[in-house]
């Protein structure tokens, strides 16, 4: 499940929070559960942050409303995503409550607030503290903390607490989300300090990824077969931050190749052409074969085919155009942005293709439109037929696969000195394949809690 929260409570009294994500699917009908938080937000001290993306960070400055006045940790990198991130988010609400509340005055019914908005995202900011990824710094009294590079976006880390109570160590590791041994963009998963409890994501416990290499090519095969034999569009509903740079990145390095169609490609996305010069800001954290294309190419995300847009009559006048080209458009589960318009406006066109490129919830409709058996789908409260080609590519997924999560905690440490694992933000199916496999590589005291399970370690 998305919306990750983990909370521990010390024997001294302190209470740190593990992340503060947001619920994300269907619009309004994860709003009750993004208001159940569980806690008092005024009572907790600390939120250590493993990254930006809304489904671990969306929440921050709701608790701020609720008065939470705390320090946010985290590494650079993510602070800089945050500022953007939910700044979007706050806007994306008061679209989906205006909407709501429409309904709701037709219906008269009561109307609803957002959770937050832009101020209390531009106050919380003041509430964010920077520290780099392998420094190990005092929190407060007995209490330390880590952030090793997990690998899964710009900034991402694994979080490793370790709290002295009577005289013992207690050494509590969460992984955030973890990413690819091989991305096309980012460094590999870095090794973490040795743990006594591992809280582990499990997104894709349940499937083995197709090589990174492989993905590049059938990613150039779609593009070729849909915009310069089929002569339509190319649709790559995509997160705008770290999902879109990859995307742009394998574009680039096929054009600089000689490899790339004649055509024209656009980031549809306010929020990715911010996200990408705060990439550009981060360039040494990329990996290796990045650094090295940056010694003939100065800019790995950006080409002469290549148009970031902004402004929203360029947007609408893409619908209009019957030129080939690719379009790359937030959000990733086809749930809101500019994407599900395109999407609405292209869906019934067989000449085009809609290229998912990451995880979607199953309620989303990212989700729903991948169904072979399904023939309609309804955007924006219109029935449309699906004559569009709905494809898929795993290997541009920021999530490690179940070989290489299990690989990589392995390799950071000695699983039999690890006395519990806790298997958390994942689909129940995911979880209960990931708790088998970690059986099986060896893992022991596995265990998959229940929101608004309490443990004492």
């Amino acid at each position: 499940m998305t919306g990750s929260k983990h909370l521990i409570t010390t024997e001294a009294g302190k209470r740190i929070l593990l992340d503060c994500g947001m619920y994300q699917g269907k619009g309004m009908e994860t709003d009750a559960a993004n208001r159940d938080l569980g806690f008092d937000p005024k009572d907790i001290d600390y939120v250590l942050l493993s990254h930006a993306h809304i489904d671990h960070s969306g929440l921050i400055p709701y608790i701020y409303r609720l008065g939470f006045r705390g320090d946010i940790v985290c590494t650079p990198a993510t602070r800089d995503l945050c500022s953007i991130m939910l700044q979007d988010t706050a806007f994306i609400q008061a679209q989906d409550v205006r909407w709501y509340n429409k309904k709701m005055d037709r219906l008269h019914q009561p109307k609803t607030q957002p959770l937050y908005d832009v101020n209390h995202v531009e106050q919380v900011m003041k509430h964010f503290v920077c520290v780099d990824y392998d420094h190990r710094f005092r929190l407060c009294d007995d209490v330390y903390v880590t952030f090793t590079n997990s690998g899964h976006m710009l900034g991402s880390a694994v979080v490793s607490v370790e709290i002295k109570e009577q005289g013992e160590w207690k050494r509590i590791a969460y992984t955030g989300d973890l990413g690819r041994l091989h991305s096309h963009i980012l460094c590999a998963p870095q090794l973490f300090p040795q743990c006594d409890y591992l809280i582990s994501e499990s997104t894709y416990g349940d499937r083995v990824h197709e090589d990174t290499l492989v993905s590049e090519e059938e990613l150039l095969g779609i593009v070729e077969d849909t915009c310069v034999y089929k002569k339509g569009k190319l649709l790559i509903p995509s997160f705008s931050v770290g999902r879109t740079q990859e995307i742009v990145y394998v574009l680039n390095k096929l054009n600089n190749d000689g490899r790339l169609p004649q055509i024209k490609v656009y980031v549809d996305s306010p929020l990715s052409v911010n996200a990408t010069h705060i990439f550009r800001l981060y360039t040494d954290a990329l990996n290796e074969e990045v650094q090295d294309s940056m010694r003939f190419d100065n800019d790995p995300f950006g080409f002469n085919a290549l148009h970031y847009i902004t402004d929203i009559n360029e947007s609408k006048a893409l619908n209009h155009s019957d030129e080939p080209c690719i379009i790359i458009s937030a959000s990733g589960m086809l749930e809101a942005g500019r994407i599900k318009h395109h999407v609405a406006n292209h869906i019934d066109d067989p000449s085009c293709t809609i290229l998912i490129v990451g995880y979607c919830t199953p309620t989303s409709l990212g989700a729903r439109i991948q169904d072979p058996s399904l023939k309609w789908v309804s955007i924006f409260g219109f029935d449309h037929k699906i004559k569009a080609q709905v494809t898929k590519i795993e290997g541009f997924s920021g999530h490690g696969d179940y070989k290489e999560m299990i690989q990589y905690i392995s390799r950071s440490q000695n699983i039999e000195a690890i006395r519990r694992t806790f298997i958390v933000h994942g689909e129940a199916s995911a979880q209960e394949a990931y708790k088998d496999h970690l059986y099986e590589a060896g893992f022991r005291g596995i265990e998959i809690p229940k929101k608004g399970d309490a443990v004492i370690l």
